[in-house]
This record gives C-alpha cells, structure tokens and sequence, in this order.
C-alpha cells in the first residue's frame, strides 16, 4: 500500500502568500536543507534543540541502514515524548525516510503545538492522499483525506469547549453583541488615559492595552520598564501579552487559557476569551 498527497484544501482561511503558506511555516526550513542533509539527521537537530536532550546517535551516517537506525532513535525519543499528551502516531521510520510529504507535516505539527511554538497554523487544514492496493493481481486506487490540523485548542489538548466555542460555531449573528459589550467595558477603563478601542483582535494584538488595562483595573502604576509601550517585533508583542496575563494571575485570576502568541497573531477567539475573563471578574469596577 501506498499513499501520496494531491491537491490541498483550507476551508477556513483564505489564499496564503508563499512565505505565509502552511508548509512555507513548517518545513521552510526543511525543504532548504534536504538536499544538503538527510531528513533523520534534520529530525534529529530539531528534537535536541527544542527538547534540549543530546540523542546518543552517530553523527555521520551513510548507508540506507544506518540512517534508518538513527532515525529510529530520533523516533522513538519523539513518541515517547508526544504519546503521553494524546498525540497519535501518523508516521514511521520508513515514511519519514522515504520523504513522505504526509507524515512528515504531520510529526512537524506535533512538535509545533507541543512545544508551543510562536507560530498560528492554519485550521482545518486537509489533503487526499491516494491509496494504491493490490487485489487479486489488480491495483486498485482510493483517494482517503488526511486531516493535517484540526483547532489550536484541539491540538494542544484543550478539549472542553466552552462559550466561545458554541458562539463561533452556532450564533455568530450574536458575535458583534458580545464584542460590543467588550468594547463599552475596556473604553469606560481606557478612556481614563484618553485611550479608545474600537477594533479588538488588532488593538489589542500588541499587549500594550492589555497592559494598561491591566493597571487601570487594579489601580495601579505599571513602569514602562516592564513593558514595550512600542513594540517593534513579533517577540516583543509576546513578553506584552505575556506580562499581562501574569498582571492578571497576580490580580487573582485563573491563567488565561489562550496562549500570548494566539493574541498577538489577532486569534479572535483567544482575544475574546481573554477579555471577557476580564469582563466577569471587573465588569462592577468604577
């Protein structure tokens, strides 16, 4: 049996550009460097960087089968670390040796969401992979759809749903109501500073209103030390959100259940949360 990918769909974001695109985010990296190097030995790098555990593996490796048994030991140190969290095993030493497309993307999102990387990944992200079987002497095709990612929440292994997740997917006639409450709620704190939201998923993307925000709740000062008051790059927007949220567990809340990169990525539904986490806890405050 064996599996190839056609064509690609993506029903939930529009037409990417290249450096953008779901691959152009995951092996970017690994596309370059194929040529140059083997796939066990990228894998390898990869894992002992992100788990910052040293593989006893041989560093140069030639033949078919040697390479085979060190991507066994990369494989095995990977799904010793990912099976416990739920993850399921899509690949195998010789469909990641064989440059299987499929597998390889899949392994790569694993890492990507187990180790939280600052990246937002497209949802429901799908390809068909033809199915070759032989039967009674006869090759017989059958196009299966692979789904290569599911939701952020789903894949970190944020199972429960809760108000959000029902008001995307089954009210978001109801959406602009809720967002309009949140906007009243963070203006009548912001405008204090002569501050005005209009927008939430982009204003608040940066950490500095949340910051603000922050302070005006509990009525305090922030020192602009702690803070970028104006960020320049994707990293300085994360420490923002970051240092909010930790604003927020400090004022006695529950950690935020959306990640700073999903904010800063303009996640509405992670903004949402957040805010309205806000809402519940300071909605009576003057």
């Amino acid at each position: 049996m064996s599996g190839t990918p056609t064509t690609s769909s993506t029903s939930h974001t529009a037409k990417m550009k290249k450096d953008e695109s779901f691959l152009g985010k995951l092996g970017g990296t690994l596309v370059r460097k194929k040529k140059a190097k083997e796939v066990s030995d990228l894998h390898e790098e990869l894992f002992e960087k992100l788990s910052g555990r040293k593989l006893n593996v041989a560093e140069v490796t030639q033949s078919e089968i040697g390479q085979k048994q060190k991507l066994q030991t990369v494989l095995e140190a990977v799904n010793e670390l990912l099976r416990p969290h739920g993850w399921t095993i899509e690949w195998s030493v010789d469909s990641i040796h064989s440059k299987n497309l499929v597998a390889i993307v899949y392994l790569l999102v694993a890492l990507a969401m187990h180790f939280q990387a600052p990246i937002r990944l497209p949802e429901h992200v799908s390809v068909q992979v033809v199915v070759v079987k032989k039967r009674e002497g006869i090759l017989q095709t059958a196009l299966v759809t692979k789904e290569l990612t599911s939701t952020t929440e789903m894949m970190l292994g944020r199972f429960e749903r809760d108000a959000f997740d029902t008001l995307l997917d089954h009210a978001p006639d109801k959406l602009n109501v809720v967002k309009t409450s949140l906007i009243t709620f963070v203006n009548k704190h912001l405008n204090k500073l002569n501050l005005e939201v209009t927008e939430l998923e982009s204003q608040f993307a940066d950490g500095v209103y949340l910051v603000l925000l922050m302070g005006l709740l509990e009525d305090y000062f922030v020192p602009l030390y702690n803070f970028f008051l104006t960020p320049e790059n994707f990293e300085q927007k994360v420490h923002n959100v970051a240092f909010a949220f930790e604003l927020m567990q400090d004022g006695g809340l529950k950690k935020p259940k959306a990640r700073p990169e999903d904010v800063v990525n303009l996640n509405l539904k992670s903004t949402l949360r957040v805010l309205y986490n806000l809402f519940t806890n300071y909605k009576n405050s003057e």
